[in-house]
């Protein structure tokens, strides 16, 4: 009875801190922020929008201005990855680091950041008390924001070159689902891979692939441009997200402008799928038009945009799992009251939907089947799946668990191995990832199906081998037009916190500043200060309600 007692202690505080987690916060913004100075006023309209845009703009033009400095972190210093930014030969890479421009270069991509994040998370909030913000405005802002990662170089990750020389493999023949770019041999697209790699076989989809290669194919093999052209594929496929992603959310009942800010607009969506280049883009973007179509109830359009988007990457094959699963279900699931039911159940569920299912089935498989044919290199991506799990990354609690039980044992004196460790808690997070994501198809009708997948795609990247930012894309853009009550302040703290994930410079910045002439340390400080600390301008009052009890409602107060 006391072991009981005890676990539910532990269950209860395991509730509670979500809650304890929101009212932290919230004194801390009532106390320590400008905001708090602003009693809220009647909401004026929707002319202010031209502040927040301006404002995020500078706060992106502040990070590509750090990026562009020779020798930032922030990208691959390697001559004719890129227009400008980059050393102008292989000797100037062996140059010592200037100091000085390290630490601007940092100050102003750090303080471009913080600042991008106050002024969208205020934005966010703002929509979201204030329904109806004009489409039109909004995607002014996408676009203007867009413009400086677009020009800047490749920013927080390498896998663009990557992208570029697996497309030069395909445009030659050579499988990338057996072969590592570094098979390319001298060829001008392999400088830039990432070694790790560099001898690792494409984990993506057939058709990422066969556009991979027609974009290096229309450039003439020119890695430069190919890097261009794929970063312009995901900056199309950030525009189909924008345009899919607020009738999705208005099919759903809700309100269309605040799908935009928190998916299109999301910092991560800016940052990573345009600055960063990843494919993740092509895919989210796919699947949430999947969604929207399966909303309207055309089913054929549905299926095949959700193939298209596991075509890309394999973690899509949900959407079509979710759409099949539901679609002909008339109303909430069966309860099973007793044990021996459940089997009965189940079958009387998987007749119900085997129409939708068989035809999820066929389309994805004759869409694979077609996409395949023109990449012509097999299904070999499938056994490829596990590649990104060779990143071992304390930000992945499966891997974190593994590498602190590693280090336990080898402080106590037990010789272990950290590969199998690994392998049984990554094997463990998997599986906890799969239950409760059968769970969440099975609730799907009272949850809310399409929140139910934004959730179960969260939780096969949080309990997945590795967590990386533009991973986290996935749930969070499904969840934009779907979530619920609380998830929406965790939809806002994994936006403003994940961009920091594995971003270098931090320890060379307070290396910097230690070692900086007053004057530098002291304009540094400002900057940085700044972007934390100043008022952003009258229209943040409205992030607030008009009679602000958000802490009283939270039993709590600001003194």
């Amino acid at each position: 009875m006391a072991a009981k007692g005890r676990m539910r202690r532990i269950i209860g505080a395991a509730r509670s801190l979500p809650t304890a987690l929101e009212r932290l916060i919230v004194v801390l913004e009532h106390r320590y922020t400008p905001i708090a100075r602003f009693r809220p006023g009647a909401f004026e309209g929707w002319g202010f929008l031209w502040q927040p845009a301006l404002l995020g703009f500078l706060a992106l033009s502040l990070i590509f201005a750090g990026s562009c400095f020779v020798e930032s972190p922030f990208k691959l210093e390697l001559p004719k990855t890129w227009f400008f930014g980059v050393p102008a030969s292989l000797a100037a890479t062996n140059l010592p680091t200037n100091e000085t421009k390290l630490m601007i270069s940092i100050v102003l991509t750090y303080g471009g950041l913080v600042l991008l994040l106050r002024v969208w998370m205020r934005l966010a909030e703002v929509v979201k008390l204030h329904a109806g913000a004009p489409d039109r405005a909004l995607y002014f802002i996408v676009a203007l924001w867009s413009i400086p990662m677009l020009i800047a170089p490749p920013l927080f990750s390498r896998d663009v070159y990557s992208y570029a020389a697996q497309g030069e493999m395909t445009a030659h023949g050579i499988s990338p689902y057996i072969m590592g770019p570094f098979s390319l041999g001298s060829s001008p697209f392999v400088d830039p891979v990432d070694p790790l790699w560099g001898n690792t076989p494409a984990p993506y989809g057939p058709l990422f692939l066969y556009l991979d290669g027609l974009i290096v194919r229309s450039t003439h093999h020119h890695q430069l441009m190919s890097t261009v052209g794929l970063r312009l594929l995901e900056l199309a496929a950030v525009a189909l997200l924008a345009y899919a992603l607020p009738r999705l959310a208005r099919a759903l009942g809700r309100d269309g402008g605040e799908a935009i800010v928190l998916g299109a607009l999301n910092p991560l969506v800016i940052l990573t799928l345009i600055g960063g280049a990843h494919n993740d883009a092509l895919m989210v973007a796919l699947l949430v038009a999947g969604l929207m179509f399966a909303t309207r109830r055309r089913l054929w359009l549905a299926l095949l945009f959700c193939s298209l988007a596991a075509a890309i990457k394999a973690p899509a094959a949900l959407g079509l799992v979710y759409v099949a699963w539901t679609w002909l279900a008339p109303g909430a699931n069966e309860r099973v009251t007793r044990l021996r039911e459940f089997p009965v159940v189940v079958i009387r569920m998987i007749r119900t939907r085997l129409r939708p299912l068989v035809a999820g089935a066929v389309v994805s498989t004759v869409t694979l089947l077609i996409c395949t044919h023109l990449a012509g290199f097999g299904f070999g991506w499938v056994k490829n799946l596990a590649t990104p799990g060779t990143v071992r990354s304390w930000a992945a609690p499966a891997t974190a668990l593994g590498m602190a039980i590693t280090g336990l044992c080898h402080s106590v004196g037990f010789d272990v191995s950290m590969a199998p460790i690994l392998s049984v808690t990554r094997l463990l997070g998997l599986l906890t990832a799969v239950g409760m994501s059968i769970f969440l198809l099975w609730r799907a009708q009272s949850r809310g199906w399409v929140r139910s997948l934004g959730m179960s795609l969260l939780l096969f990247v949080v309990l997945g081998p590795v967590v990386q930012p533009w991973y986290l894309v996935w749930g969070l853009i499904v969840l934009a037009a779907s979530y619920q009550g609380r998830e929406h302040f965790w939809l806002l703290a994994l936006s403003i916190t994940s961009p920091f994930l594995g971003l270098p410079g931090a320890r060379d910045l307070l290396a910097s500043l230690v070692h900086a002439p007053l004057l530098l340390m002291a304009l540094a400080l400002i900057i940085l200060m700044g972007a934390l600390l100043v008022p952003l301008g009258r229209w943040t009052q409205w992030s607030w309600p008009e009679v602000d009890d958000r802490l009283e409602r939270l039993g709590l107060t600001a003194e």
